[in-house]
């Protein structure tokens, strides 16, 4: 039984949720493992057609857990790479999950959590939410959430805020791009999260993983021969497919596909 997280499935959505707040969501070894489970989990679960990303409490993560960064500090370099593998594992889980991942995101996302939130396919937050990118602060660097916090803000923005350690709102995540949406209050909050799941459940699951899977590739690729090789093989195997044929031709005749629920 999981200590600190939750996962919840109602109908096609699942819902994972960090249950610390007394410790304001921090991230220690044991969330860590049970984030990377949870994701792996709901991945494979062929009902869930979109995951929230949320938590319990005043927080949405406070970063690493003041205890565990204390066993931390005398750790050998082995040790080191070890427990930073642990945590770029959780954050591919999340990336790499085959359902489109919402993170839900309120008051502190500060450190690894800015990382939890970058690691969404879109997050939603509270205008008022506080992000910071506060490793240096600390004599470190936010080296393992880079790649995804990069993705989604750019290096000008990343510069800055890796860089000051600057604290921002929600506001402004959502001008550099790491958040989808800022809204004023957790009705807003609610209702915008909602609204997402719901376009996501709409669409064919298979086409999502798919869509999901050649974004990540076609970044991935350098040369612009692998980039058309991977798309045009891409779409010929979805029109093809059992499920692009339905979704084709529900189209044509104007009426529902085969995954939506009448």
């Amino acid at each position: 039984m999981p200590e600190f997280v939750r996962t919840n499935v109602d109908g096609h959505i699942a819902s994972i949720t960090i249950d610390r707040p007394d410790l304001h969501n921090a991230f220690n070894e044991v969330v860590i493992q049970e984030l990377t489970a949870a994701f792996k989990d709901v991945g494979a679960n062929a009902d869930v057609r979109a995951v929230v990303l949320r938590s319990e409490g005043k927080s949405f993560c406070a970063g690493a857990d003041i205890n565990w960064m204390k066993r931390m500090v005398d750790y050998s370099v082995e040790e080191n790479i070890a427990d930073a593998t642990e945590m770029a594992e959780m954050l591919r889980a999340i990336r790499a999950c085959p359902k489109p991942v919402i993170g839900r995101v309120h008051g502190a996302c500060i450190g690894g959590g800015v990382g939890l939130a970058a690691a969404c396919d879109m997050a939603v937050t509270l205008s008022d939410a506080v992000f910071c990118l506060s490793e240096v602060k600390l004599g470190i660097l936010p080296a393992v959430i880079s790649p995804y916090v990069l993705e989604k803000v750019g290096l000008g923005h990343m510069r800055r805020y890796a860089l000051t350690a600057e604290r921002f709102d929600g506001n402004e995540a959502m001008r550099i791009g790491l958040v989808a949406q800022a809204v004023s209050d957790v009705a807003a909050l609610d209702e915008a999260v909602a609204s997402l799941c719901k376009h996501c459940c709409n669409n064919g699951p298979e086409a999502v993983a798919a869509c999901k899977a050649v974004l990540q590739d076609v970044t991935a690729a350098s040369a612009w021969d692998t980039k058309q090789r991977l798309t045009v093989e891409r779409i010929a195997e979805r029109r093809v497919s059992a499920e692009g044929q339905d979704g084709l031709k529900a189209f044509l005749e104007k009426r529902k596909p085969g995954w939506i629920s009448n």
